[in-house]
């Protein structure tokens, strides 16, 4: 998959964010599609498949399945992912597109199992998934399930960030690459993410090291970060990844943080936030942070499955 395709599908999820953002499948925004083809166009390309519809020149639809791949941690451990999984968007007037997407989603993991994340608002997308023989995943869709929700808010009135002593703020453009790789493989340990897998989300053109907010404590350690993506089309952005490295966790970093980045979102143009997380009620911590600086729960996605056995 090019940068060129990812342009395109970033213009569609633009598109649908100022127009039906209830609409925007959660591993299909603006910034998500630049954070995961950014971190893994090295590692992950062999196993993505890709097709795009076009209407008039104009993208109406994407599929993005990543077929079973092997992948290594930064604690040496190897993990085998079996199963197919599918991020797609359709325009709202070419819903019948959803037919075409399943089919080819069918055809191209066929003989594997199949899961895909539609929102939890696209009635008509949930029925198309559902005679083509999809079912809601029951361990994924219960209260302790990997579901996500989407959170947002405004920008217009942002509390003033306060960290503890000692402690700062800085960007990945001060700190550089290995201090921000670092911060993430602490927050999400064991984690995939490396100085090569960071390269592509910084050469992505929705990246700003300037919008990657980090917050150094005084022994000089990385102990959380975020990343801004910012929609200048829309005036929104979106928070992703947000993570706090085990030993810097409740002291208020990661609350400071946010806010701190919501006012650099702010000076950068943005009017609006969003961030998501797990919604079940067994994983209240990211859920419980956000909504500490002001988010409110905007949709979430149901997570589908279809196994092998049924075709």
């Amino acid at each position: 998959m090019s940068p060129a395709d990812l342009a395109l599908m970033q213009a569609l999820a633009q598109h649908l964010a100022g127009s039906r953002p209830d609409l925007v499948n959660s591993d299909a925004s603006f910034g998500e599609l630049a954070w995961i083809w950014g971190k893994g166009r090295a590692s992950d390309a062999a196993s993505w498949r890709r097709r795009l519809w076009f209407a008039r020149g104009e993208l109406v639809a994407w599929a993005w399945a990543t077929l079973p791949r092997q992948v290594t941690r930064s604690d040496g451990s190897v993990r085998d992912i079996t199963e197919a999984y599918l991020a797609y968007q359709v325009r709202p007037e070419h819903a019948l597109l959803v037919d075409e997407v399943i089919d080819w989603y069918d055809t191209t993991a066929a003989g594997l199992d199949r899961t895909v994340l539609p929102n939890a608002s696209d009635v008509f997308a949930l029925e198309r998934w559902s005679a083509h023989g999809y079912q809601t995943d029951p361990e994924e869709i219960g209260d302790a399930g990997s579901w996500t929700q989407l959170n947002e808010r405004d920008l217009l009135d942002i509390e003033q960030p306060v960290l503890p002593e000692g402690f700062r703020f800085v960007t990945a453009d001060h700190a550089g690459p290995a201090a921000a790789v670092r911060a993430h493989v602490d927050a999400w340990a064991p984690s995939t993410y490396t100085v090569e897998a960071y390269e592509g989300v910084r050469r992505t053109a929705a990246y700003r090291g300037d919008l990657h907010v980090l917050v150094e404590a005084p022994d000089g350690t990385m102990a959380s970060s975020t990343i801004v993506w910012l929609d200048e089309v829309n005036q929104t952005a979106e928070f992703e990844p947000v993570g706090t490295h085990p030993d810097y966790r409740r002291q208020g970093l990661a609350r400071a943080m946010l806010l701190q980045a919501m006012h650099q979102a702010r000076d950068a143009g943005a009017r609006h936030v969003t961030v998501a997380c797990l919604g079940a009620p067994a994983h209240p911590a990211a859920r419980e942070l956000y909504y500490s600086v002001g988010f409110r729960p905007f949709t979430r996605d149901v997570p589908l499955i279809k196994t092998k056995d049924l075709g």
